[in-house]
């Protein structure tokens, strides 16, 4: 399911447009609501979003000044899609100049929506190598071992958000995927993460606890103590002296 941001200024319009079309059929979840481009920049700034369905005309910034400061920026970038009432010229060659490919006018029509984000969908599927249910399932179980792999090489201060942001998917998403898929959350497989390498750690004799304690993201070497032992059962010197307990 890929997620859809709305920005129009009138908030009837939106929605009409979030609650009429059928997104989830199409493949597309109504991540939020906007009323202008400021709004929808700052909305991406925390959350996944795969495509935009933006009026041109809106106050405080408009739908070009978006599509142009979504230009600029040296990041993966939503599909635009522009809804306007204006059939302009120069709105569409503006739009084209910012890399806005698709351009509907309001009312919008049933069929066209659906003809332009099946298009979106499959552009976003073959972006993402995804072109079936089996497929979207199989991608499931890559996202995971992405998330393992990404929690072994970011233990110290990995964060949710930004590996949602890496993986271009909605954060709540993907911490609903990863208990379904590990019964753990993702605070759980960071704290494997570290957990493993702190032991890992402790097997270098004239390492120090307090040095392996920020190696591995506590800047309190008494928390880095009680996590490990939570973990473990033993505390990092006596983990140290005696090894691994028989029952991890």
């Amino acid at each position: 399911m890929y997620e859809l941001l709305i920005a129009d200024d009138e908030s009837s319009s939106r929605s009409i447009l979030a609650s009429c079309f059928p997104w989830e059929e199409q493949g597309f979840h109504i991540c939020g609501q906007v009323n202008n481009g400021l709004e929808a920049l700052e909305y991406i700034k925390e959350h996944t979003v795969h495509a935009i369905l933006s009026d041109i005309s809106m106050p405080v910034m408009d739908g070009i000044g978006l599509a142009k400061e979504l230009s600029l920026k040296n990041v993966p970038r939503p599909i635009i899609i522009f809804l306007s009432a204006y059939d302009n010229f120069k709105y569409a060659q503006e739009a084209i100049r910012y890399g806005v490919r698709y351009y509907i006018l309001k009312p919008a029509d049933f069929a066209e929506l659906k003809d332009v984000f099946c298009t979106i969908r499959q552009e976003l599927d073959a972006k993402f190598d995804l072109s079936s249910q089996d497929e979207l399932t199989v991608s499931s179980d890559e996202i995971i071992q992405k998330v393992m792999v990404y929690c072994i090489q970011n233990y110290q201060n990995g964060t949710l958000s930004e590996l949602a942001n890496l993986l271009y998917l909605n954060a709540s998403y993907l911490s609903q995927l990863i208990r379904q898929k590990t019964s753990k959350t993702f605070s759980d497989l960071l704290n494997d993460a570290r957990m493993k390498q702190a032991a890992l750690l402790l097997q270098d004799p004239k390492a120090r606890i307090y040095h392996i304690s920020t190696q591995i993201g506590y800047v309190n070497p008494n928390n880095f103590a009680r996590a490990f032992k939570a973990y473990w059962g033993q505390t990092p010197t006596e983990y140290r002296n005696h090894g691994k307990p028989k029952n991890s």
